[in-house]
């Protein structure tokens, strides 16, 4: 979805940017020419059913895997000539956690800044700047195989944070734990995203993106099916309405009669109106019952979610599919 820009305005710059990303595995097509803009500081979320690419997306901006066609930059740094400066620039955490479950959570810390050839006092130094930054120094000496889902989480992403990364691609962070960790999870990328970070965000969680990102785009069949914020996305889809419901049949009939633009549900004694959700479009329903002398018992407004915009572009799914296994 192009956004517009006003004379004197320069675009942001972009802490990713990708013109016609293409890959293939033999004859299945997983990307097939996305283009993304993804402005510094931001939180992105790509969204897709299970198969549509996400993983696949993120290895190969992250340079874990080739692109078959276009182009693409991170950090500035062109993905084909330059790929070990892209590497410095960011980190990755993937949908299974990294840690080392035989060592500790401080000595996976240590190796992590042994891998980035830090000198071994500044090693420690942030290694204990980011146990305290995600509460694990409790835990730093014990095992990492002792943490639950939502601290070996959080020690994934400490581990990522060892190279002070400017962009951090994070695939299905909360995948598999329970409320109160995912809540915690979203508080540390805000306070990722208020230091300067630019977060990449893949998830299967409709909510998840509603809640975290500025810019949302839903990849099906290989290409970008829409893009855009999250207010932006929902208002793509039509089917806004107003819910009223009776008791009384005699009083159901009388509304149906009122309101002969209604969808009736005879069974259930309840009339679906289409609505934009507005004040003005609630008054005019709620005035012409009221010229009729009848009174629904109950009134619900449903406008479109992410939820509405993801089943409209991309089909409903079942719930027992396989979790993604694209590479």
């Amino acid at each position: 979805m192009p956004t517009s820009i006003q004379a004197g305005e320069q675009p942001s710059p972009a802490a990713v940017s990708a013109v016609g990303l293409r890959k293939s595995y033999g004859d299945k097509t997983v990307l097939d020419g996305i283009d993304l803009h993804i402005p510094a500081g931001s939180v992105f979320a790509l969204l897709g059913p299970n198969g549509a690419g996400k993983t696949t997306a993120v290895k190969i901006l992250s340079t874990l895997i080739g692109a078959d066609g276009g182009q693409a930059q991170v950090a500035g740094h062109d993905l084909a000539t330059s790929p070990d400066g892209v590497r410095a620039a960011i980190g990755v955490t993937g949908q299974f956690s990294a840690v080392d479950g035989l060592i500790t959570g401080e000595e996976n810390m240590l190796l992590m800044a042994d891998l980035h050839h830090l000198p071994r006092s500044e090693g420690r130094r942030i290694t204990a700047e980011l146990l305290e930054r995600f509460d694990l120094v409790e835990a730093a000496k014990k095992p990492a195989s002792t943490y639950s889902g939502g601290m070996k989480r959080r020690l994934d992403i400490a581990m990522t944070l060892v190279g002070d990364p400017r962009i951090i691609f994070l695939d299905e962070p909360t995948t598999g734990l329970d409320p109160r960790s995912r809540h915690n999870m979203w508080q540390i990328i805000r306070e990722l995203v208020s230091g300067g970070v630019t977060v990449f965000l893949t998830t299967q969680y409709l909510d998840e993106a509603d809640e975290l990102a500025d810019r949302i785009a839903v990849l099906h069949d290989g290409t970008i099916a829409a893009q855009g914020s999250a207010d932006e996305l929902k208002r793509l889809i039509p089917g806004g309405h107003v819910r009223l419901r009776f008791s009384d049949p005699s009083v159901y009939r009388s509304a149906a009669s009122a309101l002969r633009e209604a969808t009736r549900d005879d069974e259930a004694l309840s009339l679906q109106i289409p609505s934009d959700g507005s004040q003005h479009a609630l008054r005019a329903i709620l005035d012409r019952l009221d010229s009729t002398g009848v009174h629904a018992d109950e009134l619900t407004v449903h406008t479109p979610d992410l939820d509405d915009v993801f089943f409209a572009l991309t089909g409903p799914t079942t719930p027992d599919q396989p979790k993604e296994t694209v590479r």
